[in-house]
């Protein structure tokens, strides 16, 4: 049988094509009028070319549920057969959220060849270093070949030229043989500027209505909310993944009763009890509102967790004083100790940058690890003029105090791909739109968005250069060299650290606290304690030695420069990040016993 919903359609026929594009069969489907379905009694092979063509035109569409574009987004569908792949994973039982780690990557600059089997070559570097859960950005199809991701218009097909769906299939199935948990991020509140054909068949966006990327998804309409969820239950199904990062559901305005959200997360839960394995679902949001994780007879949507946008701000104006447009209000000196110990900063405080009073309180029943922190993801570094890293702005001291920070957080921590070795390279914007005219217009659109904010246009690289996405590859080399390998080393103590120490993994909120040791300095000279249980973390972001208070039978647990620890007192030297607590059946670890600061 094969179906598609075209409720707009007068006549809908199937159009099955050689491998030349020469028509070999064409048949009638049958219109369901209360669905707006349309059927024929049709089975597909494996990798059989097709597409529907509309009313009384010749044009062939691809299937909006295609599971295979081939030739791209504006060519024919392929047949794909997710049941055909051997999967070896039976025993894998999945990953929970809550303890893990996350490190976020994209396939297209993660390795030289930019596929999925190359990433598979990859997963042995991620183990190593104490990663839990890939989150892979967007794969879905999208026109051209270089893309963030997040111009997909075929949701249910993987980017060909990462290897299609099958590629997919064996990298989760490698990554879970390796004990690996795999986060999908998908995006359902607009599509891409290019091959959404759509529209055609019917009312999938609403008409004058839109966000900041594109026309509104019509929530309104049941066959479209379905659309949603049954992508979403593809990827945990067929695909086998273990959850799904919703990227900015801020802008899925929806006002039935049933939020889309917490209608999705219920379906997740339904088919995590049929699998016998945890599904995550982890929403981008920009509301700091908890009704997201919140359970659903609190009222709120039952998903897992959510981005903490406000920790990184925090964190990032600690680190580098940079206090202009959003981070304006992080300069405040309570700013760390806040998103530490409340997850939130605007909580219902006024925000600077939106002219208004922003966010709810998060419950301190909610376990910390439902929001996910990090120090540097796809859009902290991709959205800058100029795509560029912490480590293009800091010391190599300051990079391990940042490591530090975020990988001893209440939250669930995220690196982003070759943060672990402070990777040189930047992460730029790039597209390859094939049509002139829109080419022309993102370029154009970057460059206009930046020279508002004051950035000088040379600054901000073209995305259609091809140029701009080859630098934004990780250079694997670098990690095995100097300052590189030590903060790759520290990286890997600190995640070991967490596994070791269970005050790190406590989701309980109420055991963090956050002292202000100085604070009579700009935000990037700064010292504080934080308290995690019985160990705590020494942080000095100033000129000089500080003078820490600690336990009688603390030890050094982690450090990023040489210190000595004196009977009830330790001397955090400058730009240094130090964790003590009761010892550890392990000898103590630093970043370098014999090394001196570079700053």
């Amino acid at each position: 049988m094969i179906e598609v919903w075209a409720p707009l359609a007068r006549r809908v026929r199937v159009r099955l094509l050689g491998d030349q594009g020469a028509t070999i069969d064409e048949r009638e489907l049958r219109r369901s009028e209360a669905e707006g379905w349309w059927r024929a009694e049709l089975e597909l092979a494996d990798g059989d070319r097709y597409g529907f063509v509309l009313d009384d035109g010749d044009q062939v569409r691809p299937d909006p549920r295609s599971r295979r574009q081939p030739e791209g987004v504006h060519a024919p569908s392929a047949a794909f057969d997710p049941a055909a792949f051997a999967w070896t994973d039976a025993a894998w039982t999945g990953r929970q959220l809550a303890g893990g780690a996350i490190y976020e990557l994209h396939i297209g600059t993660f390795t030289p060849e930019g596929t999925l089997d190359a990433l598979i070559g990859r997963l042995d570097h991620l183990v190593d270093l104490g990663i839990t859960h890939v989150e892979m950005l967007p794969v879905n199809a999208f026109n051209g070949r270089r893309n963030w991701g997040y111009d997909g218009v075929l949701w249910y097909a993987v980017h060909e030229e990462y290897g299609g769906p099958r590629a997919y299939q064996r990298f989760v199935d490698a990554a879970h043989a390796r004990g690996l948990g795999v986060i999908q991020d998908v995006v359902y509140n607009h599509f891409g500027p290019s091959g959404n054909y759509l529209p055609e068949f019917g009312p999938y966006l609403r008409e004058g209505r839109s966000n900041p990327w594109g026309d509104e998804v019509n929530l309104d309409e049941p066959a479209v909310r379905q659309y949603i969820i049954d992508n979403a239950l593809m990827w945990l199904r067929d695909f086998h993944v273990d959850g799904l990062r919703l990227d900015a559901v801020h802008a899925l305005n929806d006002d039935r009763p049933t939020h889309i959200l917490a209608e999705l997360a219920e379906r997740t839960e339904a088919l995590s009890a049929q699998q016998n394995r945890p599904l995550s679902l982890i929403a981008e949001s920009d509301l700091n509102d908890p009704t997201l994780i919140l359970p659903r007879e609190a009222g709120g949507y039952g998903l897992t967790a959510q981005w903490s946008d406000d920790w990184h701000h925090a964190m990032h104006v600690a680190l580098t004083g940079e206090t202009t447009g959003y981070y304006a209000d992080f300069a405040a000196p309570e700013a760390v100790a806040k998103v530490t110990q409340h997850g939130f900063f605007h909580d219902g405080t006024f925000s600077s940058f939106r002219g208004r009073p922003h966010g709810h309180p998060i419950p301190p029943t909610v376990p910390t690890w439902r929001l996910v922190t990090y120090m540097q993801n796809h859009d902290q570094i991709g959205n800058r003029a100029a795509g560029d890293r912490l480590g293009a702005n800091l010391t190599p001291d300051r990079l391990a105090v940042a490591a530090v920070l975020a990988l001893t957080a209440p939250g669930t921590p995220m690196l982003f791909m070759g943060e672990e070795w402070g990777a040189s390279t930047p992460w730029q914007f790039f597209t390859s739109h094939p049509e002139p005219e829109l080419a022309k217009a993102t370029a154009e659109g970057r460059i206009a968005e930046f020279e508002k904010m004051g950035w000088n246009r040379s600054l901000v690289p073209d995305p259609q250069d091809p140029a701009t996405f080859d630098r934004s590859h990780l250079n694997w080399e670098e990690r095995q060299q100097g300052e590189h390998a030590r903060l790759l080393d520290l990286h890997r103590r600190l995640l070991a650290l967490r596994i070791q120490r269970p005050e790190l993994t406590d989701p309980d909120a109420a055991k963090t606290a956050v002292t202000s040791i100085r604070d009579d300095g700009p935000p990037r000279a700064r010292a504080f304690r934080i308290e995690r249980g019985a160990v705590s973390v020494l942080v000095n972001l100033t000129s000089e030695p500080v003078a820490f208070d600690v336990r009688p039978g603390d030890r050094l647990l982690v450090s990023t420069r040489s210190a000595s620890l004196d009977a009830g007192s330790l001397e955090v030297p400058p730009d240094a990040a130090i964790v003590v607590g009761p010892e550890l059946a392990a000898q103590p670890v630093g970043l370098d016993a014999n090394r001196t600061s570079s700053s």
